[in-house]
């Protein structure tokens, strides 16, 4: 049976595999076969390097047909792993045997002993694996959240001349922007990219139990730290200098982490956005042939921004598990992390399939600026604020106690009974003026701004 959207056990791979598909390059079997190739090819080209007199020289041409052998890796050459794999019971053992097995092909036989010399699979698999990661990150992950930051930063000039009752504890509020309110994601989501970059990928490369024993004994001359640093530097990454047999992985942690706050801040707009739309302040455009409800023929559901949102959540509890999991390994090396560290791309992917749900909602959004105007004119209690501290500068006695019993639990508070209350206020008749300019429309500060 061949894999396809009805047998899949996954979603990602089954129902969503259409959305997830740019992260299968990196966190598929095959993909990280192919970068374990990758990390086998530059460690044995960058050890001829160093210029051995047993290593004797390669040529240019030839490094060129090794690294040939990376950009055309295919299917076919994975599944060639995959069986040797079955019979060594071990999955780099079978890179390295490949990798071998090209080297006769490209009569470089003499140099076989080279590959993999002095490394154990995690060399290769904790340098493979942020290889994946950082190459994932920037190809997919990363250009889908600036395309949302870019979005809402359109909607928020879209919307900067909306004023909007803001809703704290879920009460009406001093009045806000809806433009600046999406702003808030915007600054959040930025803050996190900021944080996101600063953040170092490292690999381990160091050797059995990281110290460089079977290389120190060999050849005890050489500076074999210092290759290794230029070796990962020269990859993107950059080397941790002090391990076990594996990485302890707290840089990733720090990466997922990271990854999970900006998940948290979409849960967050997700959630705020379907409040919105649900108190009517934004409609959803329908698309013909589409149902909303299987039962209620009038509704159109915001199902783009509550698939986000469980999406979101998923990829939260795996990204928290794997920050809190894979640093933690018994002395030198346990198995735990090998079999974990494979999830890794199924956050990632739940975010991919988030993503796109999140700009496919907002490109459904319509603004109901009447319902907006209408919440604002049903709440002149809130102009309350505004008047208080007006009347507190011009040294009126206890104005917050007024506008209190004004107010706190009335209803009915309209234009008319607030500019009644300012008629009996002992001021000046220009700040009367001056207070009954101040409307729930109006009422903004630097909103707008």
């Amino acid at each position: 049976m061949s894999l396809n959207q009805l047998n899949a056990i996954s979603p990602i791979d089954g129902r969503y595999s259409s959305k997830t598909a740019a992260l299968s390059p990196y966190f598929s079997e095959f993909g990280l076969i192919k970068y374990r190739v990758l990390v086998e090819i530059e460690y044995f080209i960058a050890l001829n390097e160093l210029g051995l007199v047993q290593f004797e020289q390669i040529t240019t041409l030839q490094k060129d047909q090794l690294r040939a052998l990376v950009s055309a890796f295919s299917e076919k050459d994975a599944q060639v792993i995959k069986d040797t794999e079955k019979i060594t019971n071990h999955d780099v053992k079978a890179v390295e045997y490949f990798v071998k097995d090209k080297l006769d092909q490209l009569n470089m036989s003499a140099h076989k002993e080279w590959v993999h010399f002095g490394l154990t699979s995690q060399d290769i698999n904790n340098t493979a694996l942020p290889l994946m990661i950082k190459d994932a990150l920037e190809t997919a992950i990363k250009p889908e959240i600036v395309d949302i930051i870019a979005t809402l930063k359109s909607l928020a000039v879209d919307f900067s001349h909306v004023p909007m009752l803001a809703k704290t504890h879920g009460q009406p509020a001093s009045p806000t922007n809806l433009g600046k309110e999406i702003m808030v994601f915007v600054e959040r989501l930025e803050s996190q990219m900021e944080l996101l970059t600063l953040l170092p990928i490292k690999a381990k490369f160091g050797g059995a139990t990281g110290n460089f024993n079977a290389h120190k004994v060999s050849f005890p001359n050489q500076d074999w730290p210092c290759f290794a640093n230029d070796l990962i530097h020269s990859l993107g990454l950059k080397r941790m200098h002090y391990t076990t047999q594996i990485a302890h992985y707290d840089h990733l942690a720090a990466i997922f982490q990271n990854l999970a706050r900006v998940n948290t801040i979409l849960i967050d707009f997700c959630r705020d956005i379907w409040t919105y739309i649900s108190m009517e302040y934004f409609k959803q455009k329908t698309i013909a042939n589409e149902v909303g409800s299987s039962a209620m023929p009038h509704k159109v559901n915001p199902i783009d921004f509550e698939n986000a949102e469980g999406n979101l959540m998923y990829a939260n509890a795996l990204l928290n598990f794997l920050a809190e999991k894979l640093p933690v390994s018994r002395l030198q090396r346990d198995l735990t992390d090998s079999t974990v560290s494979r999830n890794v791309g199924v956050p990632l992917a739940h975010m991919m399939i988030a993503f796109g749900s999140i700009k496919k909602g907002i490109s459904k959004l319509q603004l109901n600026e009447q319902a907006i105007k209408q919440d604002l004119e049903n709440n002149w209690a809130v102009v309350a604020e505004a008047i208080q501290n007006i009347l507190r500068r011009e040294g009126v006695e206890k104005p917050y106690e007024k506008l209190k019993a004004l107010t706190r639990g009335q209803h009915g508070i309209n234009e008319a009974s607030i500019k009644d209350f300012v008629e009996g206020l002992n001021v000046s008749e220009d700040i009367k003026e001056e207070i009954k300019r101040v409307s729930p429309h109006n009422y903004v500060g630097y909103g707008i701004k």
